[in-house]
């Protein structure tokens, strides 16, 4: 049976912690040979990424793969054909879909109706790639989750609620701090319970952070919301993650950083922060998923 990775938890706990054991044995060069040999990944963009192209399309390259970019004047996703067209001749044509999208219901029909592997690369709902790479990172940074505190500074948005899933998933110890009307869906929170432990919720970033090792943060003003900018960055108001709030914690930021908004130059560019480390994880931790993904579809 054909699986894809629309959520983090469409990945059961031990298939995630397979995931980011294979992760980690590419990363560190243990595994030789081309495992996606002659093997191509159809990459479908609505949105701009610098981070998600470059470590999907290298990623392909180095696992002896190839991959396409289709951006919006590319192809014609849900516009002049519908995307469950899209995904049914695709399929015909690459061994995987890596899609970052709009709408998660788009993603959702993409998934019904190709018949090979589909990865969500970001959607408005969820960014379970980013996730990955996260839980790779304090992995690596701590030698595990079960004494590593995170605090989740600012918006309840897609790349947080990925995030309080796969910290329950793998019994990552999380409080995250939000404003009133920002918070994480409850239906989020609710799956979060079923795979382990919801985090515990507050919307003092003070106190949010007070016993943390790690403070988590992104943007207040996500791709398509400019429109609330005014609104937003007024909500947020205290939320900023600064030297005095970071103290001598670990910082970490998906990027791209609006540096003067959720967090301060000084604070990113201090040795606090683990954010590219981050970055590097997308490439090792997609590669194990795409490795791990091809080897379900064989």
């Amino acid at each position: 049976m054909t699986r894809n990775v629309l959520d983090i938890d469409d990945l059961t706990s031990e298939e995630l912690t397979t995931v980011l054991d294979r992760a980690a044995a590419i990363k560190a060069g243990e595994e030789a040979g081309n495992p996606l040999e002659d093997e191509t990944l159809a990459m479908i963009f609505e949105k701009p990424s610098t981070r998600t192209r470059v470590s999907f399309e290298t990623g392909m390259t180095q696992l002896g793969g190839h991959a396409i970019f289709l951006g919006p004047d590319d192809i014609h996703l849900g516009d002049s054909e519908p995307v469950k067209d899209t995904a049914r001749a695709v399929s015909r044509y690459a061994d995987a879909i890596m899609a970052r999208l709009f709408d998660h219901a788009d993603a959702e029909e993409l998934a019904e109706y190709a018949t090979v592997p589909v990865i969500n690369g970001l959607t408005d709902d969820a960014h379970p790639c980013q996730t990955l790479a996260d839980l790779l990172t304090i992995r690596e940074e701590y030698g595990g989750f079960d004494t590593v505190r995170v605090a989740w500074v600012g918006d309840g948005n897609n790349v947080a609620q990925s995030f309080v899933l796969g910290a329950a998933m793998v019994g990552l110890d999380l409080t995250v701090a939000t404003p009133e009307g920002y918070e994480i869906d409850d239906e989020v929170l609710e799956r979060a319970a079923e795979l382990g432990t919801a985090p515990e919720t507050t919307t003092d970033p003070e106190a949010a952070v007070a016993d943390a090792d790690v403070v988590y943060t992104d943007v207040f003003v996500s791709m398509g919301q400019e429109d609330e900018r005014a609104e937003k960055l007024d909500a947020f108001e205290g939320f900023q993650v600064t030297t005095d709030l970071l103290g001598d914690r670990t910082l970490m930021h998906c990027l791209p950083a609006h540096r003067g908004e959720e967090v301060t130059d000084a604070v990113i560019e201090s040795d606090n922060a683990i954010v590219w480390d981050q970055a590097e994880n997308r490439l090792h931790a997609q590669n194990g998923l795409l490795v791990w993904l091809a080897e379900r579809s064989e």
